[in-house]
């Protein structure tokens, strides 16, 4: 139902039966809406409590549901100030983990994952795991997470990967990212839409990115220009383009002229499989709700469609791989599993402006 409901967000044109569950949705999403605005106005009173950390913080965020592309612009900022020579940490709430976040959580300590994605979420272990050199920590309270990693390596940076919203810590540098091709959905707040607060909350905003997951990226440039004006924010191009799929488990390359099958459990997956309908044979898809833990049965389940729809590789994303690499390493898979990598292409050092 969760899946559902979410393509429903981003769906152009809706048959009855789907307007009337928005509409339904929509009257729960006016409570939802008064209650965000409320909250951010005391925020903006100061009648809600704020903290100042004395490290640079930069919140990377949106203001939809879904996967914009903050993590891997996470990891983009992270290498810059890295390259800077600045201790980084990253904060990350832990979405979906098994470790309890009521306390911090050290995730990496600079030299890797200290934990499974199962344990940790998918979205710090991949940090972990592609930003060598910084801290990551997971947390509820984004406070006690910077308290802890000050007191343990007091770093030069903080990073909040996913917190525009969240507004009890005060940042230096706020960026909010957009999807070229989904924008803002039906543009309804939620459950009948992707918004998680008012449109017009972007103006909190320093800088806005918009995220293109495509070739041509005219359009989005186009959409750059519509938001700078409507907004009157800087706003810039993030182009992200696949690099190459690897083999999860031996790291080997997938050939291109092989029949494969994609599966992933991602907000907004269609950018994802649009890069592979472009580089691959694409036959199949298969679909699972965002930050889905992926169990033995799932495996199975995947092999299975594979199988039946004769395809020689299966291909997700390299969030889902981390997933599920500990799942599938004592098994013997008849058809190998595949992560596309992907490069983004951004002036970091522009946006980041130091």
């Amino acid at each position: 139902m969760k899946l559902f409901i979410s393509k429903l967000h981003y769906k152009k044109k809706l048959n009855l039966y789907e307007t009337m569950i928005v509409s339904i949705l929509s009257v729960v999403g006016i409570f939802y809406n008064i209650v965000s605005k409320i909250r951010n106005k005391m925020y903006d009173k100061k009648l809600l409590p704020t903290y100042t950390s004395k490290s640079f913080v930069v919140s990377i965020g949106n203001i939809t549901t879904g996967g914009v592309g903050k993590t891997p612009l996470t990891l983009e900022v992270a290498r810059y100030f890295l390259g800077l020579n600045k201790k980084v940490a990253i904060l990350s709430r832990g979405y979906g983990a098994k470790l309890k976040n009521k306390e911090p959580n050290l995730i990496s300590d600079g030299s890797g994952a200290l934990f499974t994605a199962s344990m940790a979420g998918d979205e710090p272990v991949w940090l972990g795991d592609n930003c060598k050199g910084a801290y990551v920590v997971t947390c509820a309270s984004r406070i006690k997470a910077e308290k802890f990693i000050k007191e343990r390596y007091n770093p030069d940076i903080i990073i909040l990967d996913d917190g525009f919203q969240h507004r009890k810590m005060n940042r230096d540098l706020d960026i909010v990212l957009v999807d070229a091709k989904n924008k803002f959905g039906n543009k309804h707040i939620l459950p009948a839409g992707p918004l998680r607060e008012d449109l017009n909350n972007i103006k909190r905003a320093d800088k806005l990115v918009v995220v293109n997951k495509g070739f041509d990226s005219r359009d989005a440039l186009k959409y750059c220009d519509y938001l700078k004006k409507r907004f009157k924010k800087d706003t810039y191009l993030c182009k992200m383009v696949p690099d190459y799929a690897y083999n999860i488990l031996t790291g080997e390359t997938l050939n291109k002229d092989k029949k494969i099958m994609a599966f992933s459990a991602i907000g907004q997956p269609s950018g994802f499989y649009d890069f592979l309908r472009n580089d691959y044979r694409l036959i199949a898809v298969l679909e699972f709700e965002d930050h889905h833990t992926y169990e033995q049965d799932d495996i199975s389940k995947i092999i299975h469609f594979a199988q039946e729809e004769n395809i020689d590789s299966i291909v997700t994303t390299e969030k889902d791989a981390v997933k599920i690499i500990d799942v599938i390493k004592d098994v013997e898979l008849p058809i190998k599993i595949y992560a596309l990598k992907l490069k983004a292409y951004i002036d970091i050092k522009e946006i980041c402006g130091r």
